[in-house]
């Protein structure tokens, strides 16, 4: 489904990927771990188009993609959401949810549902300034604005980023629900021991670079893993 081919990038004089390989397949989960400063968030945006490549490319759903523009990378049905709380404060958690939709002339009723679904509590705060939810309650709807998209292929940065345990797992709970509902999954994790618990198979950027990958279960039993990223 997603293939990145030995993909390179850099800020100015500054590399930040150095021939990055790594696939998603249909079905999987797919987590992305890290220090700070690996290059993690880098990776999503260059499958974005937030960031230009130097060089590789990357393909989805056997096409090229790299190189074309945000908008039309997100119509292929690849949709970001991105770290931190990127919402709009001053619009309702309504109108928030539409901008997600900003590719159909409307909001399509049906996929408005299905977020209100797996989030209940924004239809209880549909008409409430987003910017007066709680954290957690505003990570919920950046990842419903980004499925009104109805994204083939959803990229998570860091969605349990300043949340509490309890919050962090209702997090991932509705994220697995939503990869059980048949929307592949890259994700981007700090907290290790979650992500490999969710995810099918892992990669481990160092400086840029792969340093590991395999099957999350096999990355949460290996040693340098687990020194690294699991408290040993």
């Amino acid at each position: 489904m997603l293939e990145l081919e030995n993909i390179s990038a850099a800020y100015g004089n500054v590399r930040a990927l150095e021939n990055v390989s790594l696939s998603v397949a249909h079905g999987q989960v797919v987590c992305l771990l890290g220090a700070n400063g690996a290059g993690k968030t880098t990776t999503l945006n260059c499958i974005s188009g937030v960031v230009p490549l130097s060089g590789g490319r990357i393909r989805f759903d056997g096409e090229i993609v790299s190189g074309l523009s945000i908008d039309r990378i997100v119509a292929r049905g690849i949709v970001q959401v991105p770290e931190g709380r990127e919402i709009f404060p001053e619009l309702s958690v309504f109108d928030n949810l539409s901008l997600g939709a900003w590719l159909y002339r409307r909001a399509p009723r049906d996929q408005l549902e299905r977020v209100y679904d797996y989030f209940p509590r924004l239809r209880e705060r549909a008409q409430q300034h987003a910017g007066t939810l709680s954290g957690g309650e505003q990570q919920m709807l950046m990842i419903g604005r980004a499925l009104m998209a109805r994204p083939k292929l959803l990229l998570l940065d860091e969605p349990s980023l300043g949340l509490s345990p309890i919050l962090i797992e209702q997090v991932f709970a509705i994220v697995a629900r939503i990869h059980a509902d048949g929307i592949p999954i890259l994700l981007v994790e700090q907290n290790a021991r979650v992500a490999l618990a969710v995810s099918n198979a892992g990669y481990v950027l160092e400086n840029g670079e792969i340093r590991l990958s395999g099957k999350a279960a096999d990355l949460a039993g290996d040693p340098e893993v687990r020194a690294a990223y699991l408290g040993g």
